[in-house]
């Protein structure tokens, strides 16, 4: 057990050797996210496409609790392989962290001064995106809940953004593509009711530094920019037993530890 989580082992004791899936884990929020698990004594499995040396920096920095793979969410083979491998080395699987995604800078690295209007799209782009980020999710947990099922426990936790960003001129097929896997979220829940496998969404609550934002963007605009480690308190939460029957909901990060008790509500 790491001496360094900030008393997370001793707030969340159930979490200490389950096994979770964290996809997108080179950067950013994956980054955040599977450092604070592993922190808090989970077994992680991180994985990334295209990003060797930053999964290897990642296996460093936890070598006695972080396992790492190169896969593609967008690959069902990738998928389920990074699945079977996690079986087979820790003989169980409790959680799966839907991260990885592609934002703006897919289609422009200029779309936060100039965001392109749809018709401006390059068609290969936008479908690479909306592959990643719709149909990654949907891979990664059809593999995933498999073994969660026959446990009969389990939580499956999709990344998402604010509603405001869905909805944002010039940022289609990003906001799209989170609104589908949002609604995604809301109807696996229903799917799993009473299985014991819990479905949620989590978004930090305002724009955060990682590997989606340009790298000339000021560093005046960046200030403002949230730590993606704010996910790893309501992370933790929903991975733990004491979020034991609440499944459907949405957490925003920024609005923790208010929300700890019922979940955030979808609004309407």
């Amino acid at each position: 057990m790491r001496q360094d989580d900030g008393g997370r082992t001793a707030a969340y004791p159930d979490l200490v050797e389950r096994v979770a899936i964290v996809t997108g884990a080179g950067r950013g929020l994956g980054l955040a996210m599977a450092k604070g698990l592993a922190a808090a004594g989970c077994r992680v499995v991180g994985t990334a496409t295209r990003t060797p040396e930053e999964l290897e920096r990642l296996a460093a920095s936890a070598p006695d609790r972080v396992t790492t793979m190169r896969a593609d969410v967008t690959n069902p083979e990738d998928c389920h392989r990074v699945v079977e491998s996690t079986l087979s080395r820790f003989g169980r699987l409790d959680a799966l962290v839907n991260n990885a995604g592609r934002g703006m800078r897919t289609l422009s690295e200029r779309f936060l001064v100039e965001p392109p209007k749809f018709w401006q799209a390059d068609v290969n782009a936008w479908r690479t995106l909306v592959d990643t980020n719709v149909n990654g999710p949907f891979l990664m947990a059809r593999a995933a809940v498999v073994p969660m099922l026959a446990a009969r426990w389990g939580r499956i936790i999709n990344v998402s953004i604010n509603h405001e960003t869905m909805r944002r001129p010039g940022f289609s097929p990003y906001g799209p593509s989170k609104a589908a896997l949002e609604s995604t979220t809301v109807i696996w829940a229903q799917d799993l009711a009473g299985t014991g496998v819990t479905v949620n969404v989590l978004l930090p609550g305002g724009a955060t530094r990682t590997g989606m934002i340009p790298a000339d963007t000021p560093e005046a605009l960046l200030a403002a920019f949230l730590d993606p480690a704010i996910v790893v308190p309501p992370l933790l939460y929903l991975l733990s037993a004491r979020s034991d029957g609440v499944t459907g909901r949405r957490f925003v990060a920024t609005l923790w530890p208010a929300t700890e008790a019922a979940g955030w509500p979808v609004p309407p």
